[in-house]
């Protein structure tokens, strides 16, 4: 029953603002709750360490299987997963305490560290499909490493250059720009998925024999492309809000359950996929010839 002289319209509004407001108080009760914050962040520690685990468990078991052939880029890809997810692990176990650290500085070198490897990682891959597809189109590939090199070495002087300004003279707009900064890195990954994930998979789909192992090539480069595509896109996204709003700030412990959507979102998932989707080990010598791209 609606009050005299009350628009029905009016009470409407009123009840839906009073609903929001609800939702509103139950995510403002969650992140500023120590013990939700704990809770997911031990949570994200223990599902990057069941990822750096499974990384581990593959480098030992390629190792295994083609210990004469050193380090490979499968071995390094899979050591470097280990790396990043057991960092992130570790920095997750210990949030509370890496919050404290001064100067404020540390703190993001601690967070920021992990992503610039992750970047790392999943470009030696691009890198790995680039080679692939120019060695079977004929074409030179002695230019790819040193540039996969350079590349890397141009982002980590910049991301390293942009700290030790920040440590000098800790203004807000370096740190909008050190964000933006890897959401540019972001972006560029992402592409390079897309284009060399694309030409090999369209390269793959037009090569003339049916086979089981063409199609199980096909299904691995079309999903992985897709998964690191998208993880990237999303990363650059985040980043970029990130970067210009205070309510989407990933550095800060009152936001648990938007880092728990990030971090699920743009690492521990695609990473997951990736390993499982790459857990083949290479054939044993004597089997076929096995010729690593190192």
């Amino acid at each position: 029953m609606v009050a005299r002289g009350v628009p029905e319209e009016a009470v409407m509004a009123v009840v839906a603002s009073l609903d929001f407001t609800e939702t509103s108080n139950w995510w403002r009760d969650i992140n500023d709750s120590p013990l939700w914050q704990d809770r997911t962040f031990h949570l994200l520690a223990v599902l990057y360490g069941i990822v750096a685990a499974i990384a581990l468990v593959q480098l030992v078991r390629i190792q295994l299987r083609v210990p004469e052939y050193g380090w490979t880029t499968q071995k390094v890809f899979h050591f470097l997963n280990f790396f990043v997810n057991g960092v992130r692990s570790l920095v997750f176990v210990f949030r509370r305490d890496v919050q404290k650290l001064q100067p404020e500085i540390v703190q993001h070198v601690l967070l920021d560290t992990p992503s610039l490897a992750f970047f790392t990682t999943y470009a030696l891959l691009v890198l790995f499909w680039a080679e692939i597809y120019y060695q079977a189109r004929a074409v030179s590939t002695d230019g790819l490493r040193p540039s996969f090199y350079t590349i890397n070495a141009v982002v980590y002087v910049i991301q390293i250059a942009l700290w030790l300004i920040l440590w000098w003279k800790p203004i807000s707009i370096l740190l909008i720009l050190s964000k933006m900064f890897f959401a540019g890195v972001s972006l560029f990954a992402a592409l390079g998925f897309l284009l060399y994930g694309g030409r090999l998979f369209m390269m793959l789909q037009r090569f003339p024999v049916e086979s089981k192992g063409r199609r199980k090539k096909l299904q691995e480069v079309g999903y992985v492309t897709t998964i690191c595509f998208s993880c990237f896109l999303i990363r650059c996204v985040m980043m970029c809000f990130n970067a210009l709003d205070k309510e989407a700030n990933l550095d800060v412990l009152d936001h648990p359950i938007l880092n728990l959507i990030y971090y699920l979102l743009v690492e521990i998932l695609p990473s997951s996929l990736v390993l499982f989707i790459l857990r083949k080990l290479p054939p044993k010598r004597g089997i076929t010839q096995y010729h690593p791209i190192r």
